[in-house]
C-alpha cells in the first residue's frame, strides 16, 4: 500500500511531470526550429539558388527578433504564466515552419524566420526555465539541470531525422512535418506538463534550505547592478559560443583535421554537454550557483589553448571538443540557476528576459563578425580573439563573484 502511495505521489510530483514533458518538447522545438538549417541549409540553397550567407541571414533575423522581444516575453510569462506563453509559442513556431516550407522569394523567407524567432523566444530554454520555476519554485535549480539533460542531443537527433526526411520528402516536406510535429507533440505536452504546481506553503518551506545556502536575494539597486553584470558576462561568453556553435567544423579543419574527421570530432560536443550536465547534477548540487558558473566559464580558456596547440593531434582535438561541450552544457544551466540564486523567484521571467536580450543579439552577429576577423587576420590569429574573450569572461565572473559576496554582507 505504501509502495502504491509512493508511486502515485511520485507520478503526481510537478517536478517529474514538468521536467519530462518539457524535456520532450525542448528536444523537439530546438531540433525542428533552431537547429533545422544544420541539415536543410544546403538543400534550400540548391533549390532556390540563394547563397549560404543569405540562408543563414534568415536565422540571424530570428535571433535578433528573439533579442528584441525577450524582455517583453519575460514580463508576459510573469503576468499570464509560462504555460500559456509556451503553448502560444509552439503554435507560432509551427506557423513559421509552415510558412518557411512555402516560400518562393527571399523576402518571404526572411519573414518566415521572423515569425519563427517570435515563437522560439516563447518556447525555448529561457521560457522553459521560467516555467519550471513557476511549477516547482523550491526545486527550480534541480529542475533546470534535469531539463537540460534532454536538450544535449537535440541537434544530433534532429539532424539525423532531418537528413532522412529531406532524402524522402525534400526540404519543403521536412519543414511541413516539423510544423506538424510541434502541434502534435509540443503543444499538448507544454499545456499538460505544466498543469500542476507546488502548493505555495509547501514550496516556501522546501525552498528555505536552498535560499539559506545561496544567501539573501539581491534587491533594489544591487539587483539592477547584478542583472547588468551577469548579462554582460553571459554576452561575452555568448560571443565565443556563438562563433563555435556554427564554426566548430571549420575550426577543427583549421587545426589540422580532414573534413570527415572534423565532422566526427565535432559531433562529440553533444556528449560533452551531456557529461558536463551529469557532473553538475551529481557532484555540484551542493555548490553555490555562482561557484558552478566560475568553474564552467573557467574551463573555456584551457580548452581553447588545447585547440591552438593541437596541431592536428586527434586526441587533443577530441579533448578540446569534449571540454568545450561540457563548459557549454553547464553554462546553459548557469543561465537559469544564477539568476534564480541571485534574484529569487519574484519576477524571474522578466529577469531572464533582460539577461537574454544582449546574449541573443551577440549570438546573432558574432558569426558574421568572426568571419570578418578571419578574413582580415586569418584563422590562427582569430583564435587569439576567442581566447581573449574567454579570459575576459573569466576575469569578469571572478570580479562579479567578489562583488556579490560584498553585496550580500552589506544587505545583512
Amino acid at each position: 500500500m505504501n509502495g502504491q502511495t509512493g508511486w502515485r505521489r511520485w507520478r503526481r510530483d510537478p517536478l517529474i511531470l514538468s521536467v519530462n514533458a518539457l524535456g520532450i518538447t525542448q528536444i523537439t522545438a530546438w531540433g525542428t526550429s533552431y537547429y533545422c538549417l544544420g541539415v536543410l541549409a544546403k538543400p534550400i540553397a540548391a533549390d532556390t539558388g540563394w547563397s549560404m550567407g543569405s540562408i543563414f541571414l534568415g536565422f540571424s533575423v530570428a535571433l535578433v527578433v528573439m533579442g528584441l522581444i525577450s524582455t517583453w516575453v519575460g514580463r508576459l510569462i510573469d503576468r499570464i504564466g509560462a504555460r500559456s506563453v509556451m503553448s502560444i509559442g509552439t503554435v507560432v513556431v509551427s506557423a513559421g515552419l509552415l510558412g518557411l516550407s512555402q516560400v518562393n522569394d527571399f523576402a518571404s523567407y526572411v519573414a518566415a524566420w521572423l515569425v519563427i524567432g517570435i515563437g522560439m523566444r516563447c518556447c525555448l530554454y529561457d521560457a522553459a526555465f521560467a516555467a519550471l520555476v513557476q511549477a516547482v519554485p523550491s526545486r527550480g535549480r534541480a529542475a533546470i539541470s534535469y531539463l537540460t539533460l534532454y536538450g544535449a542531443y537535440a541537434s544530433t537527433v534532429f539532424w539525423v531525422i532531418g537528413h532522412y526526411l529531406n532524402a524522402a520528402y525534400g526540404w519543403r516536406g521536412t519543414l511541413l512535418i516539423f510544423a506538424a510535429v510541434n502541434l502534435v507533440i509540443c503543444l499538448p505536452l507544454n499545456w499538460l506538463g505544466l498543469s500542476r504546481r507546488e502548493a505555495p506553503a509547501e514550496a516556501a518551506a522546501a525552498a528555505a534550505p536552498e535560499r539559506a545556502k545561496e544567501g539573501p536575494a539581491l534587491e533594489g539597486r544591487l539587483r539592477t547592478v547584478g542583472i547588468a553584470l551577469f548579462a554582460l558576462i553571459m554576452s561575452l561568453n555568448g560571443f565565443v559560443f556563438g562563433v563555435v556553435s556554427l564554426q566548430l567544423v571549420p575550426l577543427l579543419e583549421a587545426a589540422g583535421l580532414a573534413g570527415a574527421a572534423a565532422v566526427w570530432v565535432a559531433s562529440l560536443k553533444g556528449h560533452g554537454q551531456f557529461g558536463g550536465r551529469l557532473v553538475e547534477i551529481f557532484f555540484a548540487r551542493n555548490l553555490k550557483a555562482m561557484t558552478v558558473a566560475r568553474i564552467a566559464i573557467g574551463v573555456l580558456p584551457p580548452a581553447l589553448l588545447i585547440l591552438m596547440l593541437a596541431r592536428g593531434e586527434l586526441w587533443l582535438l577530441v579533448a578540446f571538443t569534449l571540454l568545450l561541450g561540457a563548459s557549454q552544457g553547464v553554462i546553459t544551466i548557469v543561465r537559469g540557476a544564477v539568476p534564480l540564486a541571485l534574484f529569487g523567484t519574484q519576477g524571474y521571467g522578466a529577469v531572464l528576459g533582460l539577461i537574454a536580450t544582449p546574449i541573443l543579439l551577440v549570438n546573432a552577429f558574432s558569426p558574421t563578425l568572426f568571419a570578418v576577423i578571419v578574413d582580415h587576420i586569418g584563422w590562427q590569429n582569430a583564435l587569439y580573439v576567442l581566447l581573449a574573450s574567454s579570459i575576459l569572461t573569466c576575469i569578469a565572473i571572478e570580479l562579479m563573484s567578489r562583488w556579490y559576496e560584498r553585496a550580500q554582507k552589506d544587505s545583512l
